[in-house]
C-alpha cells in the first residue's frame, strides 16, 4: 500500500525546501519513497515537474515503479480539456479512481496548482506519520493525502508492463 501526499505552497522556493526535507526522510527509515517531485505552475499557467533524481542525474526507480509514478503524477496534474484523454488514458484514469485517486482528489490538487504556485508530490510505500508531519510542518502549506491499495498498485503496474510474453 502506498500513500500519495501532495503538499501545496504559494512559493516554489518553499516547495523546494519541503521537498529536500522529504528527501532527507527518504534517506532515513521514516519514509520509503516511490516517487518525489516538485510541480510548479508559472505565471502563464505552464506546468513544470522537477524530481530530485533529475536534479542529481540519477535513475532512482525501477522501470515499473517509474512508470507507475509517472502515470500517477501525470494523472493528478493533467489539466482537463487539453484533448489528451483518449480511451487508454480514460481506462487508466478509471483504474486510478479505483485506487483512490478520484476526480475530487485530482480537483483539489489542481486547485493547489494555480499560476505562481508549487506542490511537492510524494508517493511512499511507508510513512512514519509523526516524523513526516514534523519534517514538513515548518514549511506550512496545504496537505492532501490518499492511500493507494497494494492490490490496485500491482494491477496497474501489470497493466503498464503489458502482456506477459511467456504466457
Amino acid at each position: 500500500m502506498s500513500e500519495l501526499i501532495v503538499l501545496g505552497y504559494d512559493d516554489q522556493a518553499v516547495a523546494n525546501r519541503a521537498c529536500a526535507a522529504v528527501q532527507e526522510l527518504g534517506e532515513s527509515d521514516a519514509v520509503e519513497l516511490t516517487g518525489l517531485a516538485v510541480v510548479s505552475v508559472d505565471e502563464d499557467g505552464k506546468t513544470h515537474v522537477d524530481t530530485p533524481a533529475r536534479r542529481k542525474g540519477e535513475t532512482a526507480l525501477s522501470a515499473t515503479a517509474g512508470a507507475l509514478w509517472g502515470l500517477v503524477l501525470g494523472m493528478i496534474i493533467l489539466t482537463p480539456g487539453l484533448g489528451v484523454v483518449g480511451a487508454a488514458v480514460g481506462g487508466l484514469i478509471g483504474r486510478l479512481n479505483r485506487m483512490g485517486v478520484d476526480n475530487a482528489f485530482r480537483d483539489k490538487v489542481q486547485e493547489l496548482l494555480a499560476p505562481g504556485s508549487s506542490a511537492v508530490v510524494v508517493m511512499a510505500s511507508k510513512v512514519a506519520e509523526d516524523r513526516f508531519a514534523a519534517a514538513v510542518e515548518p514549511f506550512g502549506g496545504t496537505v492532501l493525502k490518499t492511500t493507494l491499495p497494494e492490490e490496485s498498485e500491482r494491477e496497474l503496474a501489470e497493466q503498464l508492463a503489458g502482456p506477459d510474453p511467456t504466457a
